[in-house]
């Protein structure tokens, strides 16, 4: 039986395909939290940064996470990813028990009096975004394979192992391309 094809649409998940050179999307997996027609909106799972969300964020209560680049958009504006969903009002169900946003006062309060964990998080500085169509000439092109999304890959332990981890699940024809090396030339 063939397995259904992906299309783009809220709580799939980009992969880059291995030899995607730019800088930003290099092995990146994304999240798609909005796909429509004005466009589509997205979240880099897999690049954590050396900063911390106390380093980056003023008036931020104490709370040991690192800070993710999520696109090369808005790279000043704070965006998060959570399983806290409806305790966080105006927050977006993605996919099945992953969140986005909701109220940026409200989560202050729930992190300072210990009602999230930092297993329930992830911050991002900026976003991927495309306009319309825009996202679909690039699967066309083969710079994207596409992939289901779940709680499990968006807050994976190891996100520097994601993207192969990703091409694994999808199969013997994509696995092999998780043990592509990132420069060809070195071997």
């Amino acid at each position: 039986m063939k397995k259904k094809a992906v299309k783009p649409a809220q709580g799939a998940l980009l992969i880059s395909e291995p030899f995607l050179l730019d800088s930003y999307f290099k092995r990146a997996v994304v999240l798609i939290g909005e796909h429509d027609d004005h466009g589509t909106i997205g979240f880099i799972l897999n690049k954590p940064t050396d900063v911390k969300i106390n380093d980056a964020v003023e008036d931020f209560p104490s709370f040991n996470v690192p800070l993710y680049f999520g696109g090369p958009v808005d790279t000043d504006t704070l965006f998060y990813i959570h399983t806290i969903g409806a305790k966080l009002e105006g927050a977006k169900e993605i996919v099945k028990g992953v969140w986005w946003g909701g109220n940026y006062e409200q989560l202050k309060f729930l992190i300072d009096t210990g009602q999230v964990r930092e297993n329930q998080i992830r911050f991002y500085a900026g976003y991927s975004g495309w306009e319309p169509k825009q996202l679909d000439i690039e699967i066309k092109e083969k710079s994207w394979l596409l992939s289901s999304a779940n709680t499990s890959f968006t807050f994976f332990s190891d996100p520097k192992g994601l993207w192969g981890q990703v091409l694994k699940s999808m199969g013997t024809e994509y696995a092999i391309l998780a043990n592509f090396p990132e420069d060809p030339s070195l071997n």
